[in-house]
């Protein structure tokens, strides 16, 4: 390559996007199609408060009220949360760790289309049919008997995505295991990267059970199989089974790294090593070891009797325990540090009353006996959203505020980011807390209207009102991220003035090669060790020469685009549609030609020479 930089017309930064395989480029994407998501999944959640705001309303239907529902559960796990997550992975883990990229960038790539392309099928269900309408678990002995197409949407949206965000998992998993940089020991890692090391490994051994159980559930609905079919010697328990098996350490595959978000920003922002950093690490371990063993405590109903349920309730309580220590340690943190209430900061501090109620309401869902009181009531909603709005879509935001500058050179507006926290704060706690107590009154989940004077009219409208507050904080930080790119004034490596890991010694943003000469990393929060010392940016661990990169490819789409198409034959042969055979090969085709290519066409990369590297500098330093 003669030049490093070069500037782009809108068509060339479309293709360049459309052909990466770098982690930066594709975290922007999965950042870009994250955010999408949410704000779809985020509509369906006001169109449901607006539903339940007055008792015997009739703004939509019952039916679409629970295809409404089942989409908003659906995207934001799936299309939302787990995107966005792996956002902030590909933006930080890399350069955390001190590498040019991931182990596999053609895969990441790939992982990435095949999350989008499989979202994108799940959403044409509402145009085609209707959508999948048996709640976000889908349960069998609902989803075999669904009459309309929106369930086959689900089985085949989700199993697209599924294998995108496995193989993902799989990429880091590498990365980390071999692409430290030199000192980077296992002990010397950010919590960000330990967290997201557990989440992979949780992803690897998680995602092949919802994996299994789609595939099975795909054959009783489209091919006659009678896995789940009772009438037919099936039985719907083992759906429940193989989806929780997934569905609870998904949880943990989505706090892990809110957590490991949370862990950097108190540091950052306290001034001050994170406390306890040894049994910060242990924790994590701990909490992805424990993750497994709890699924059943969502079954404390189906009838496994009281052995089961006491063996589970245990392991749930269990697990408190690594994340009560967490907790302290963030607190140890801050005490004696010299804060900066940075918008970040401030979401780090909310997280801690808000995620702790989430955890407190799970300890009694865990007790089996008064599960059978809280379960399938508003008590368990608002468990729910306790952990996955307090603590995930908390990280989320403040690794938004936290991360920008690094990923895209600028820096969002703190003024217009703490009106955005407090709007959301407010709105959050409106909305949920106050659905504890319509639980604990008796209000069943997944209605989809009631009868006045039952004592539910006055929390339901609160909130609902509260839902909009959220909604108009959401709002808020879109038009500061607009601003925020108009204006465009630029930031340095270190825009917060605090940064303690590698990431804050590079541009802001990264050059596409990261590190010029790979760091050496001589302790925890290496970066902080250097300016420690009066030094601008790392030691080199190697002297400056030629740097092996990638090449782009388009294959990564092709291959994700002939699989959703095949989706469609699969999904209308049960119709006996006469071209979804067709359709169905076509789809296959493009897939298998694609992944043919690639392994035809050997994939060599290019070299950044040495000479274009020193070049570079003279033209920084003139």
């Amino acid at each position: 390559m003669s030049t490093i930089a070069q500037k782009k017309g809108f068509g060339a930064t479309v293709w360049d996007y459309l052909t990466t395989v770098d982690h930066k480029k594709i975290a922007i994407l999965y950042l870009m199609a994250g955010g999408i998501f949410f704000l779809a999944g985020g509509l369906e959640a006001l169109f449901i408060r607006i539903q339940l705001a007055v008792p015997n309303n009739d703004f939509v239907s019952a039916g679409l009220y629970n295809q409404i529902l089942t989409m908003h559960g659906t995207t934001m796990i799936f299309l939302a949360a787990m995107p966005l997550i792996f956002a902030f992975m590909n933006a930080a883990v890399p350069l955390q760790i001190g590498a040019r990229d991931v182990a596999f960038p053609f895969v990441n790539a790939l992982g990435f289309w095949l999350f989008f392309f499989g979202g994108i099928f799940l959403n044409c269900s509402w145009f085609l049919g209707g959508a999948p309408d048996a709640g976000w678990t889908s349960y069998a002995s609902l989803t075999l008997n669904a009459k309309s197409h929106g369930v086959d949407f689900y089985i085949l949206g989700l199993q697209i995505s599924g294998i995108g965000t496995l193989i993902g998992g799989i990429n880091f998993l590498v990365t980390i295991v071999n692409m430290r940089a030199p000192g980077m020991t296992y002990m010397r890692m950010p919590l960000f990267t330990w967290s997201s090391f557990v989440t992979s490994a949780l992803i690897l051994f998680a995602f092949p059970a919802l994996t299994v159980g789609l595939f099975l559930l795909m054959f009783d609905r489209m091919f006659g199989g009678n896995f789940f079919d009772v009438s037919a010697g099936g039985n719907t328990i083992i759906w429940e089974h193989l989806f929780w098996i997934f569905g609870h350490p998904e949880v943990y595959i989505l706090i892990l790294p809110a957590f490991g978000l949370f862990s950097e920003i108190f540091a950052t922002f306290s001034r001050k090593r994170l406390f306890g950093y040894s049994s910060m690490v242990f924790a994590t371990v701990l909490i992805g070891f424990l993750g497994f063993m709890v699924w059943a405590h969502h079954m404390f109903t189906v009838g496994m009797g009281p052995i089961a349920n006491a063996i589970f309730a245990v392991a749930t309580m269990a697990i408190a325990v690594p994340t009560g220590i967490k907790i302290f340690n963030w607190l140890f943190t801050m005490w004696g540090g010299s804060i900066k209430f940075t918008t970040p900061m401030h979401y780090a501090v909310a997280f801690i009353p808000s995620f702790v109620a989430g955890g407190v309401t799970g300890i009694m869902n865990a007790v089996a006996a008064a599960d059978y009181q809280y379960h399938d009531s508003y008590f368990v909603v608002a468990h729910f959203h306790y952990v996955i709005v307090g603590g995930v879509v908390l990280a989320l935001l403040a690794g938004t505020h936290y991360y920008w500058p690094k990923m895209f050179g600028t820096m969002l507006s703190e003024v217009l980011g703490k009106i955005t926290f407090w709007l959301f704060l407010i709105g959050f706690h409106l909305t949920f807390f106050i659905q504890h107590f319509l639980g604990l009154m008796g209000m069943p989940r997944r209605v989809f209207t009631y009868l006045p004077n039952q004592g539910w009219d006055t929390g339901n409208m609160v909130s609902s009102i509260g839902a909009f507050f959220m909604g108009i904080a959401v709002i808020i930080m879109l038009i500061n991220v607009v601003v925020t790119q108009v204006k465009g004034v630029k930031v340095g490596n270190d825009p917060w003035g605090d940064g303690r890991s590698l990431e804050w010694s590079i541009p802001s943003p990264p050059p596409f090669y990261n590190f010029k000469q790979l760091p050496l990393v001589r302790g925890l929060d290496p970066f902080w060790i250097e300016k420690m010392e009066g030094k601008k940016g790392m030691t080199p661990a190697e002297p400056l020469g030629d740097i092996h990169m990638p090449n782009a490819s388009f294959l990564p789409v092709t291959i994700s685009f002939g699989l959703f198409v095949a989706a469609f034959g699969i999904l209308f042969h049960v119709d006996d549609k006469p071209w979804a055979l067709p359709v169905m090969i076509i789809g296959l085709g493009i897939t298998l030609v694609s992944m043919l290519i690639r392994s035809v066409k050997d994939d060599h990369g290019f070299h950044i020479h040495k000479e274009d590297l020193e070049n570079e500098d003279k033209g920084v330093k003139a």
